[in-house]
């Protein structure tokens, strides 16, 4: 079975700085792109970033400067740094990534169980 276990979140004041971090296990032969998606309460869930297996990044623009998304592939890992945080950052915070996985080599999307960030004025 495969997971992805988030660790990270909590409350900060605005200004504050927050590292996410999501480990993803199980019976993985590779991971291709891994990423950080958000939801706010009353709004559909939005790419946050996403990094490629070669480490290209991308990013929304209202957090691009202020967020750094990183991998440690020996550890199957994905990390997500917040600064400056801003209480629009407010959301809970999911994790995904693409994976072959299983004798098959079936590849398929892996979701995170989110992990809430709370920031206030």
């Amino acid at each position: 079975q495969v997971r992805a276990v988030e660790s990270g979140g909590g409350s900060v004041q605005a200004g504050g700085s927050l590292r996410l971090s999501c480990a993803a296990s199980g019976s993985i032969f590779s991971i291709d792109n891994m990423g950080w998606y958000r939801q706010a309460p009353g709004k559909q869930r939005e790419l946050v970033a996403v990094i490629t297996s070669g480490g290209n990044t991308n990013y929304l623009d209202s957090v691009k400067g202020r967020f750094t998304i990183s991998r440690d592939n020996a550890k199957s890992t994905v990390y997500l740094q917040m600064n400056s945080l801003k209480p629009e950052d407010t959301a809970v915070y999911y994790c995904k990534f693409t994976a072959t996985t299983g004798a098959l080599r079936r590849r398929g999307d892996y979701w995170g169980q989110g992990t809430q960030v709370t920031v206030s004025s």
